[in-house]
């Protein structure tokens, strides 16, 4: 039977868990509120990254991600920055869906899953 490995565990929720190969990140939001949309969105996938990496993955092996934007008019925003980081050659199955989310500063939040 696999371990699970906690990334990060808090009282709610850990940032990241690890099950066998399988890896699940939990929602990722941007830790600077004052940034627009393509900020936001850069700061996010640049904590995906650090999640896939603390447990021995990285983009590449994206599984599945969704995305939650406030406003579904900041869309090309978002996808601008997204297509610029996302593996051309591995490209996940993806959703994105416009939703109020935790915090009134929060644009755009992504939770992932990977394989390691």
């Amino acid at each position: 039977m696999p371990s699970i490995e906690r990334i990060e565990p808090g009282p709610r929720m850990s940032r990241a868990v690890a099950y066998g190969d399988t890896v699940y990140l939990a929602g990722q939001v941007s830790t600077d509120g004052s940034r627009d949309v393509t900020g936001q969105t850069r700061d996010v996938l640049a904590r995906v990254d650090g999640a896939l990496a603390a447990v021995g993955s990285d983009k590449s092996k994206l599984l599945s991600v969704t995305i939650w934007l406030t406003d579904m008019s900041r869309f090309a925003e978002m996808n601008a920055v997204w297509d610029a980081w996302v593996d051309p050659a591995n490209p996940p199955a993806r959703a994105t869906v416009e939703a109020r989310l935790a915090g009134p500063d929060y644009l755009v939040e992504i939770a992932a899953i990977a394989a390691r």
